[in-house]
């Protein structure tokens, strides 16, 4: 029995029968095994505090609920674990890929990581902390105690758990798997009718074509992946590299495009999105009131569509079955593209400067996978500075 397969023993043995996700790559293998054992009513999340009520109501209707997601996530949680779980003697299991803390290449999941800990004593909130295989032992009490004292328990589980001989077979394995499920979602996606042809473009491939065409543009660029094949593609100061925060490219998109439109900066703001990312936000309507009300300079949203979350091993999302194209006009976006095809990217780039609206959201299909590209040699800090000092 590998380190993941005891995990999911334990969870069984708790009489756990929902579990609500939104994936890290550090778990990428526990997160497979729980979509597929059918074992789990399992409910893929876009927002984390989405499961902290989600959970209620599967509690309050008599069955055991419990969350699995990377430990940033327990940040946008609080007030609804405190407002909710806590004030209503709600039990609340969450397991938590521990980020910040082991061999970790991210600046930004470190001040939260590290701190982690103190915040929960503070807050009152039990949490267990699994540094090593032996104290997997410890995953089947604290959820045991999360139902029996009907409290939130956080269990952190460092990656270095899934670092030993075993796992690292399993994890060639699961990358095998990974590959045969690109391959069936995107036959499904295809059969299923949301797209019309075949995408053939990569992510990768679809940024550098839209790299060839920047000029004086201010970019945001999503959290993870993204980011770095941004930076393989065409590293330039104005681009900003998230290289945290998932779901905040299209607000911090519209805050600097809102900035330029208060200033009369006629600079124009790109937004390379994930549908995934961008799911999660929310933050189309906020930016259709924001155009209607004349409230923002140039913004135009690359809705770079892979139907996966694809920086955590391309685990689906919703857009498998939702056309975002669709959801930005629902939203009140007017001026939408969708696109497929390089010939369709390009054509759709040349117009842009002559179509701008206020707000233009376009629509890139492309295939899941992401490109072999190094890490981005920069510090948070030095990203913003050289950022801020290239804005008009």
């Amino acid at each position: 029995m590998n380190e993941e397969e005891e995990v999911l023993r334990a969870m069984k043995r708790c009489g756990v029968g929902v579990v609500l996700t939104l994936p890290c790559e550090k778990m990428r293998q526990l997160f497979e095994l729980v979509a597929m054992d059918g074992a789990f009513c399992h409910i893929p999340l876009s927002r984390e505090e989405n499961g902290v009520g989600i959970a209620a109501g599967v509690f309050l209707g008599g069955l055991n609920p419990l969350m699995l997601i990377q430990s940033t996530g327990l940040g946008n949680m609080i007030n609804a674990l405190m407002s909710l779980s806590v004030t209503y003697k709600l039990p609340l299991p969450i397991i938590a890929s521990w980020r910040g803390v082991y061999a970790e290449r991210i600046p930004a999941q470190v001040p939260l990581g590290r701190t982690l800990p103190r915040v929960l004593e503070a807050l009152g909130i039990p949490h267990t902390e699994i540094n090593n295989v032996e104290a997997l032992s410890l995953i089947e009490g604290a959820i045991k105690n999360a139902f029996e004292e009907e409290t939130p328990h956080i269990i952190l589980i460092s990656p270095k758990v899934w670092e030993s001989a075993d796992t690292a077979a399993e994890t060639a394995a699961a990358t095998r798997s990974t590959s045969e499920l690109r391959r069936f979602l995107q036959e499904r996606r295809e059969n299923g009718g949301r797209r019309r042809a075949k995408p053939e473009l990569t992510r990768f491939d679809a940024i550098k074509i839209i790299s060839e065409y920047l000029k004086n543009e201010a970019v945001i660029s999503n959290i993870g992946v993204p980011s770095k094949e941004l930076f393989a593609a065409r590293d330039r100061p104005l681009n900003f590299y998230m290289l945290g925060s998932l779901g905040q490219a299209t607000p911090i998109g519209l805050g600097l495009a809102t900035a330029f439109k208060l200033r009369n900066v006629r600079q124009s703001v790109f937004v390379l999105e994930g549908d995934g990312a961008l799911l999660m936000s929310g933050a189309l309507p906020t930016v259709a009131f924001s155009a209607r009300h004349k409230l923002v300079s140039k913004l135009v949203i690359f809705c770079l569509d892979n139907g996966t979350w694809g920086s955590t091993g391309d685990q689906p999302t919703y857009a498998q079955f939702l056309d975002m194209e669709l959801l930005a006009r629902a939203s009140g976006i007017e001026n939408t593209t969708k696109v497929h095809t390089e010939a369709e990217l390009r054509g759709a780039l040349e117009n842009l400067d002559g179509k701008l609206s206020d707000v233009s959201f376009l629509h890139v299909l492309v295939t899941p996978g992401n490109a072999r590209v190094p890490n981005i040699p920069l510090s948070p800090v030095e990203i913003k500075r050289r950022f801020v000092n290239a804005l008009q």
